[in-house]
C-alpha cells in the first residue's frame, strides 16, 4: 500500500462517519415520535491487506465498511394520555396491525382511534389485530382479524326476574290497618319498559307484618286502580328482630300479565326475603320504618355513548345507563429477536426471513409485556446520548479529511520530485 491507498481509506471513513451522522440525525429527528426505536451504530473494518512476508509481514487495513444501524429495542417511557383509546405495551412485544395490501405489520405505537363502520386503526389507517367478542363471548384462542365495535350499538333490555328490599319496620308501631310503610321499586319488562311496584307493609300483630305489592291498574290495562300482584306474610324473632318466616329459600313470587305495552314478565318475580350468606333482608327495629337500598336486575335498552381500551388490552364499550360491555382484545406479538424487523415507516416494522416467527397471544402471557390504558410509550432515543455521538462522528469525519489532506501534500511533494 502506498499515499494513494490512503485517499481510498480516508474516503471510506468519510462515508461511515457521514452514514452514522444521518442514524443520530434520523434518531434526534423522532425524538417525539410515539414508540419510536432509536438505532445505534456499528462500525465494522474492511479486510486487511498483508504487506511483506513471513514474520516481518505487517497488516495494514483497507478502511472502514458501511455501518450496520442496529435498531434498539429498549422500553420507552410511558405518558399519560388524554384519549381513552390510546395505550401501552410495557414489556416485551408488538401490537400487530395490517395495512390496505394486508400485509401483517408490527407496531409499539399505540395511538388507536376509530373508523367511521367502528373499526379500530392507527392514526395512519391500518386494521389493529385482535379478537372481537360474539354474542356467546370473547375467544381469544381463535384466529386474529380487525376488531370492530358497531357504531350505534343498543345493549338489549332484559326483564326483571329477582327483586330485593332491604329495610326496617319499626317495632313500635301500632298494630291497626293505618300502620303501614310503602316503598316504590322501579323494575322494567321485556321490551325495557319501566314499571313501578308498591310494596305496602302493614303490622298485624307483635311481630306479625303482612305486605302488599302491587302495580297500577294502567299498566296491566285495568281501570280500577292498582292491582294486587303477590301478598305476604312475616313473623319477626322478638328478640333480635330478624324475619323468622318465611324461611330461607322461599322467596315471595310476584305475578305480572297483560302488560299494555304488550310485553312480558317472567312467570314469577322473585321477591328475594334473604342474601346468599342467609341473612334477612328485612329486620323489625325499635326505629322509623325506613328503606337502606333496594335492588333488581332488569335494565331498559341503553344506548353505546363510548369506548375505551384498559389496562390489560380489552375494548370495553360504555353505555348510556353506566353498564360496560367488553367488545374485543387486543393481541400482542412476541418476537425472540426484534432486531431482525425491517422499519418500512409509520410507525411500523415488518418482518424478514430472519425474522423468528412472531408468538401472538393476550398480554401478559407467554413472556408478552402487559398493556396500559390512556398510557402512550414515548420514543427512547437519549437526547444526551446523541449529541455526544455527533461531537464524536463530527471528530471521526474531521480526522479522515486531515487523512486527506496530508495524503494529498505527499502526493504533491512526489510530483515535485520530478520537476
Amino acid at each position: 500500500m502506498g499515499v494513494f491507498s490512503a485517499f481510498s481509506v480516508a474516503l471510506s471513513a468519510l462515508q461511515a462517519e457521514s452514514g452514522a451522522i444521518d442514524t443520530t440525525g434520523n434518531n434526534l429527528a423522532n425524538l417525539n415520535t410515539t414508540g419510536f426505536k432509536g438505532s445505534s451504530v456499528d462500525f465494522r473494518d474492511m479486510v486487511s491487506q498483508a504487506i511483506g512476508v513471513g514474520a516481518s509481514a505487517t497488516s495494514v487495513g483497507l478502511g472502514v465498511t458501511t455501518p450496520l444501524n442496529i435498531q434498539q429495542f429498549t422500553q420507552g417511557s410511558l405518558q399519560t394520555s388524554a384519549s381513552p383509546l390510546d395505550c401501552a405495551i410495557q414489556g416485551n412485544g408488538f401490537f400487530i396491525v395490517r395495512n390496505a395490501s394486508g400485509d401483517q405489520l408490527y407496531t409499539r405505537d399505540g395511538s388507536f382511534t376509530v373508523n367511521a363502520d367502528g373499526t379500530l386503526i392507527t392514526q395512519s389507517g391500518e386494521f389493529v389485530q385482535g379478537w372481537t367478542a360474539t354474542p356467546t363471548g370473547l375467544n381469544t384462542s381463535g384466529a386474529i382479524s380487525n376488531i370492530t365495535v358497531p357504531a350505534g350499538t343498543v345493549l338489549p333490555p332484559s326483564a326483571t326476574q329477582n327483586v330485593t328490599l332491604d329495610l326496617n319496620l319499626n317495632a313500635l308501631a301500632a298494630t291497626d290497618a293505618t300502620s303501614t310503610f310503602s316503598q316504590p321499586v322501579q323494575i322494567y319488562d321485556s321490551l325495557g319498559g319501566a314499571h313501578t311496584l308498591t310494596f305496602t307493609f302493614t303490622k298485624t300483630a307483635a311481630n306479625a307484618w303482612s305486605a302488599t305489592v302491587t302495580i297500577p291498574g294502567a299498566d296491566v290495562g285495568s281501570t280500577s286502580g292498582p292491582t294486587t300482584i303477590g301478598t305476604a306474610d312475616f313473623t319477626f324473632d322478638p328478640n333480635t328482630g330478624l324475619l323468622l318466616s318465611p324461611a330461607a329459600g322461599a322467596p315471595v313470587a310476584l305475578t305480572i300479565t297483560g302488560l299494555a305495552d304488550g310485553a312480558t314478565f317472567p312467570a314469577a318475580i322473585n321477591w328475594n326475603l334473604y342474601d346468599t350468606s342467609g341473612a334477612g333482608s328485612l329486620t323489625q327495629y325499635a326505629q322509623p320504618s325506613s328503606l337502606a337500598s333496594s335492588t333488581q336486575d332488569g335494565r331498559a335498552a341503553a344506548q353505546m355513548t363510548s369506548v375505551a381500551i384498559t389496562d390489560g388490552g380489552q375494548v370495553l364499550a360504555t353505555f348510556s345507563d353506566g353498564q360496560t360491555r367488553v367488545e374485543g382484545q387486543l393481541a400482542v406479538a412476541n418476537i425472540r429477536n426484534p432486531n431482525t424487523l425491517k422499519n418500512v415507516g409509520l410507525n411500523d416494522f415488518a418482518a424478514t426471513g430472519a425474522t423468528a416467527a412472531p408468538a401472538i397471544g393476550t398480554p401478559e402471557t407467554g413472556g408478552r409485556g402487559s398493556i396500559l390504558g390512556s398510557t402512550l410509550e414515548a420514543s427512547n432515543v437519549d437526547m444526551a446520548t446523541q449529541f455526544t455521538n455527533l461531537i464524536i462522528y463530527q471528530r471521526g469525519y474531521q480526522a479522515a479529511t486531515k487523512v486527506i489532506s496530508t495524503a494529498d501534500s505527499m502526493t504533491q511533494d512526489l510530483v515535485n520530485l520530478i520537476r
